[in-house]
């Protein structure tokens, strides 16, 4: 059973899940993939999980680092997950590359190589944003691409972070350093 909630936060409104494990859903309203892998059957309630990713969520929009991560509980491939994972560790404040990702799981598995257009695809769907911070990622070439949330919130969440850089662009989109 999934539980829910609503954020207001600075970017726009989320909408919270848990189970009772962990952290199971964080969407931006309107983002391309909301409330992927929500159970159609949900109950809206402040669970003990709920209050700590609030908790959590104030301290992050304050412009600080938090503390402490929320219990979360990643559903999805084994491919995604090893994405995931690995997004877990990109410090705040800190931004990689699809194909240093792609670098890392080569190496991981024993590869030569491996696609950075598959690990955009697994970061995209990842559903507990923020706190996997699939925001932190870019392209090799400084472009700003692939926010299921939506491009303006990937440029305002690098900023809050201090992670914006005046080298990053994002085509076809106007005023993306104002």
């Amino acid at each position: 059973m999934h539980y829910t909630s609503s954020y207001k936060s600075p970017a726009g409104e989320i909408l919270l899940a848990a189970d009772e494990t962990g952290v199971t859903g964080v969407w931006f309203k309107g983002g391309k993939y909301y409330a992927r892998c929500l159970d159609k059957v949900n109950e809206s309630k402040e669970t003990t999980i709920i209050k700590q990713l609030k908790k959590w969520l104030d301290i992050y929009f304050s412009g600080n680092e938090p503390d402490f991560t929320p219990p979360f509980h990643l559903t999805g491939t084994d491919f995604q997950i090893e994405v995931w994972n690995i997004l877990c560790k990109i410090p705040y404040g800190s931004t990689t590359t699809y194909s240093e990702i792609a670098r890392k799981i080569a190496k991981n598995r024993g590869l030569e190589r491996m696609s950075a257009q598959a690990v955009g695809t697994a970061v995209g769907k990842n559903n507990v944003n923020l706190i996997v911070p699939c925001h932190r990622v870019i392209s090799v070439n400084n472009s700003l691409s692939g926010y299921a949330g939506g491009i303006d919130k990937k440029i305002r969440l690098l900023k809050l972070e201090g992670a914006w850089r005046d080298e990053f662009f994002v085509p076809n989109y106007r005023n993306a350093a104002s």
